[in-house]
């Protein structure tokens, strides 16, 4: 595979959920890496390039969330609130753990939700990390 192959991410094959995203956490940039790179080690005539490893390794190492239904489950925690694309990801890739460091993070959450509702979100995506 030529480099050009592989640097062309509209090849990849990911699900509707992922086509439907105009952001993308660490977390779910990370899955589909990992999928691309199982997909080029099985095939003996491909070379994964370092720029490609290195990709990986950065996104694995930001990601706040390693299990595929975790990745899963915080965006659909997320996506609950009508939050902009950029504001999910932000929060989800950051993780604030309380209402005053997500407002901080994400200045413009508190004009879509309540201190409340910040919070919500908050718990319910640290019990996921809790059980990764």
């Amino acid at each position: 595979m030529s480099w050009k192959e592989e640097e062309n991410a509209g090849e990849l094959k990911i699900g509707d959920e992922f086509l439907k995203a105009k952001c993308l956490m660490n977390c779910e940039v990370a899955l589909i890496l990992e999928h691309k790179y199982k997909q080029m080690c099985d095939d003996p005539t491909n070379q994964v390039s370092q720029v490609f490893e290195k990709s990986l390794q950065y996104v694995k190492c930001f990601s706040q969330y390693k299990k595929r239904h975790s990745v899963r489950q915080a965006r659909e925690i997320l996506s609950r609130y009508q939050l902009d694309e950029f504001e999910l990801c932000v929060v989800g890739n950051l993780c604030p753990e309380t209402v005053e460091e997500g407002i901080a993070t994400v200045p413009s959450i508190k004009n879509r939700l309540d201190e409340e509702s910040i919070q919500e979100i908050l718990t319910d995506l640290s019990l996921i990390k809790k059980f990764e």
